[in-house]
């Protein structure tokens, strides 16, 4: 396994080969070393770590995906993260649209289409998507592991490494990122399994899209993980177990899955994350019961909580490495 305290230069050199690859949307470009989502590691004028945010779609439910990319810049994000039924239905509104509109929507809001999640598809079928996300400017393809095959745990996670190897070739040809969530009841659920398919999944094309809310929930373990995985995490949600998302909960209780709501400190994970100097998108997340809803009420109500959790994120920040970043923490209007 790669050492877990990454430099710079090492990052800078695994990502400066691919950075003509992430050319912004819109016509944006960049000639500086780009991580896996597409933000420059030299983006900030001041110095110190920050958090790149990205909006999840279903935090908002089957809101009109107009109305969603208008939430982002609010939420100090400039890239969205689309999801299909039953968590939303924004995959199926682009179909419904069309490429061409959809493109041309994310153009009149200024946003960029970042990452599509298809948890849908499953790891065999995951191809399917890479064209669209490659012609709509998005960088990173998520789903999960699924079940594994084999005796022990380490060749479960071999055969699913071997068996994706056409899929990560794939993302290589486009130059984008496959990012396999850890999710109970699959492969990778386990922190051995999670540093199993580190070791072992070589391209840089690919790499684990963190979900904490499934992993134990012990702030120290978590950093740990994320310090032993270093640039093969492409992917961070803020999201926590709280008291789980699974049966239907008071509306308070259910938001403890939030950052800043429930008891996990995110101060350790923080820290790992700017140790390892992660450079990818940050989603802040949760699940409601059902599916499909938004997390509240409104889309006001739905940003605001967002913003909730965003203030938490830059107070854990700002007391990790004080006056590091000038991040706007969500206590003012965007």
């Amino acid at each position: 396994m790669r050492n877990s305290a990454i430099s710079r230069r090492t990052f800078l050199h695994e990502s400066a080969a691919f950075a003509s690859v992430f050319s912004l949307s819109h016509g944006k470009s960049s000639a500086k070393a780009v991580a896996p989502s597409g933000n420059s590691v030299a983006e900030h004028d001041t110095p110190g770590f920050h958090l790149n945010y990205i909006l999840g779609s279903p935090m908002y439910g089957k809101a009109p995906l107009a109305d969603v990319l208008a939430e982002a810049p609010k939420i100090d994000a400039s890239q969205i993260d689309i999801w299909p039924l039953p968590h939303a239905n924004h995959v199926e509104q682009v179909r419904a649209m069309g490429m061409d509109r959809f493109a041309r929507l994310l153009h009149e809001h200024d946003i960029e289409l970042g990452v599509i999640t298809r948890y849908d598809l499953g790891p065999e079928r995951i191809h399917e998507v890479m064209p669209q996300l490659k012609q709509l400017g998005g960088r990173i393809v998520i789903t999960g592991a699924g079940r594994g095959e084999g005796d022990s745990v380490k060749e479960q996670v071999q055969r699913f490494v071997e068996g994706m190897r056409p899929h990560v070739d794939k993302a290589e040809e486009l130059g984008i990122f496959i990012g396999i969530e850890n999710h109970a009841n699959t492969l990778l659920h386990s922190l051995d399994s999670i540093r199993y398919f580190a070791e072992q999944a070589g391209s840089p094309h690919w790499g684990l899209a963190m979900a904490p809310y499934h992993l134990p929930q012990d702030p120290v373990q978590i950093a740990k993980l994320i310090e032993d995985l270093g640039p093969k995490l492409v992917f961070f949600q803020a999201w926590q177990y709280g008291m789980g998302c699974m049966g239907k909960l008071p509306k308070e209780d259910e938001m403890l899955q939030m950052p800043g709501r429930g008891t996990l400190d995110f101060h350790p994970i923080l820290a790992a994350l700017a140790k390892i100097e992660y450079q990818g998108w940050t989603e802040i997340f949760m699940h409601p019961v059902p599916r499909g809803v938004p997390i509240r009420a409104s889309i006001q109500e739905v940003t605001a909580e967002i913003n909730h959790a965003r203030k938490y994120l830059e107070k854990c920040l700002n007391e990790i490495s004080p006056g590091a970043h000038d991040q706007d923490d969500g206590s003012t209007p965007a």
